[in-house]
């Protein structure tokens, strides 16, 4: 009992020891593993890619024998966080135990750990190794599972979702649909040139303070986002999608718009969470006072996968 007291002592500790706005997303990340402990069964891989160690956490579902091919969902933890995070508050888990599907969940690099999805030291080029280590993780899980390669997905949270957004600009010919949640969109626009149209479902909060749903500079990241609304937009663009957004029934303080009428029938969809914070809609809370409030109006996770299932990659 003592140890659980002093180890939470020291983890309020290192919140008010941190820096202010990237102190915030550290203390989240120290939150989720005090709270949370992996489930049994679940696999810790590692692979070497572009000269690193990485790591990954795979879950297979009971109902998995090998004799048919199944989906398999990319989940992206956010910045600050880790697999087993992202694996508590998106609870792919319960959903891939249902379906038959793959789920697995790749770690990001550095300390705290995150995905780069920026420009390089110079400036002069974008940096593609962690899109080049999924493309090697994909690789990995197909030969050692029967896995559809026409039924691969990508999403992630904050900076996990910026990287599922990389994903679908750089890696389109693997992924069938992305979806992203709280997306830290950093990936530069003038070189997104996927090749063929990607289905994309997004949800954001309104009063998400990280990631600021207008758009401008977030906490703690030394960048502009683009206005949420103006990122689908830029998707649907690309996608060649009919005319303007039409609105999706309102439930609660959730609305959505959908463009339709797009090439290939990759549809582009963004919830738009009302008072919402920067959280995964449906799933485990994070503290209010650090992220906002999370909904239950709607699960992202039940919502994406029903999306997910309507894309098959065709290849070519």
């Amino acid at each position: 009992m003592n140890g659980l007291i002093f180890r939470r002592i020291g983890i309020a500790l290192a919140a008010v020891l941190a820096t202010a706005a990237g102190g915030i997303l550290l203390f989240l990340a120290l939150y989720a593993n005090a709270v949370y402990t992996p489930p049994s069964g679940e696999i810790n891989g590692r692979i070497v890619s572009g000269g690193e160690e990485r790591t990954y956490v795979l879950h297979v579902p009971a109902s998995y024998d090998g004799t048919a091919a199944v989906p398999l969902v990319i989940s992206m933890h956010g910045f600050a966080e880790w697999p087993a995070h992202q694996m508590q508050i998106s609870r792919w888990n319960k959903l891939a135990d249902r379906e038959g599907f793959l789920v697995v969940y790749p770690a990001g690099t550095g300390f705290p750990l995150r995905w780069r999805i920026l420009r390089d030291e110079s400036g002069s080029a974008v940096t593609t190794i962690d899109m080049e280590f999924i493309n090697t993780l994909i690789d990995l899980l197909l030969a050692e599972y029967n896995i559809d390669p026409a039924r691969v997905y990508a999403n992630g949270l904050s900076n996990g979702g910026g990287m599922s957004d990389m994903l679908g600009c750089a890696l389109s010919g693997r992924i069938a649909a992305i979806g992203t949640v709280s997306g830290a969109y950093l990936y530069p626009r003038e070189v997104c040139h996927p090749g063929r149209p990607v289905p994309v479902i997004a949800f954001h909060g309104t009063a998400d303070t990280i990631v600021p749903y207008a758009g401008g500079e977030g906490s703690p990241f030394d960048a502009s986002f683009p206005h949420v609304e103006d990122w689908a937009a830029g998707w649907a663009e690309r996608n060649g999608c009919a005319g303007t957004a039409e609105a999706l029934p309102p439930f609660g303080e959730v609305t959505g718009i959908r463009y339709g009428g797009c090439r290939a029938g990759a549809d582009v969809t963004l919830y738009t969470i009302h008072g919402g914070g920067h959280a995964w809609p449906g799933g485990e809370p994070l503290p209010e006072w650090i992220a906002g409030r999370t909904t239950k109006d709607i699960d992202a996770t039940a919502v994406m996968w029903a999306f997910f299932s309507r894309y098959t990659l065709v290849p070519g």
